[in-house]
């Protein structure tokens, strides 16, 4: 398979988006990257991805921003007396496939002007979306999927994290015409093993 650069995203924040992205590193021996780190520095996503693999080939990217605030982007950068430049967020150099990890949703702020989903765009990222089934959990996957189809960003499939719904993921594959890539079961905990395991029910 060919070296891919993926953006994975979520409907919303709490979704599993690290989870996906550990699963995905550990299939694929892919490289990964969080460009932006708020708060939670001491047990960041790159750190809590790492601890998850077992392969020895994954190289784990330095974060563009290391936010100390547990907010918003912009919010974070703001209270660190700084802002942040999309020019300065650059993909990283390496030729194996990239699993990029975003934060929160898509709308979420970078800066005054910049949205997370215009940072995908900046990227040339392939897209893979993070969903939930909750109430509204519809009509946010949906409002996601048709943001990223308004801006021409590919999306690759959607992954489902946790609980069954059979109505909802129903309709929503068969409205949006997404593919399906998998269906995470909900852990008790997440370990090494449950990682590989998460893996295998992602075909991609």
């Amino acid at each position: 398979m060919p070296n891919r650069t993926i953006f994975i995203t979520g409907i919303g924040t709490g979704i599993g988006k690290t989870i996906v992205s550990a699963a995905l590193v550990e299939k694929l021996n892919a490289d990964y990257w969080k460009p932006v780190q708020s708060g939670d520095l001491d047990n960041s996503d790159t750190i809590k991805v790492k601890s998850l693999i077992t392969n020895t080939v994954s190289v784990f990217h330095p974060e563009a921003y290391r936010l100390t605030q547990p907010f918003s982007p912009h919010k974070s950068a703001a209270i660190d007396g700084i802002s942040i430049d999309k020019n300065k967020i650059i993909i990283p150099d390496t030729d194996n496939t990239l699993i990029i990890e975003g934060a929160g949703g898509l709308m979420v702020p970078l800066n005054d002007k910049f949205l997370m989903i215009n940072l995908i765009k900046q990227l040339n990222a392939e897209v893979i979306l993070v969903s939930q089934n909750y109430l509204g959990s519809i009509n946010h996957t949906l409002l996601s999927i048709d943001a990223l189809k308004n801006r021409d960003i590919p999306v690759s499939g959607i992954i489902f994290n946790g609980v069954k719904d059979i109505y909802s993921k129903e309709f929503i594959l068969d409205y949006s015409g997404v593919e399906l890539l998998g269906h995470i079961p909900e852990y008790d905990i997440i370990n090494k093993k449950n990682i590989i395991d998460a893996g295998n029910y992602i075909e991609l």
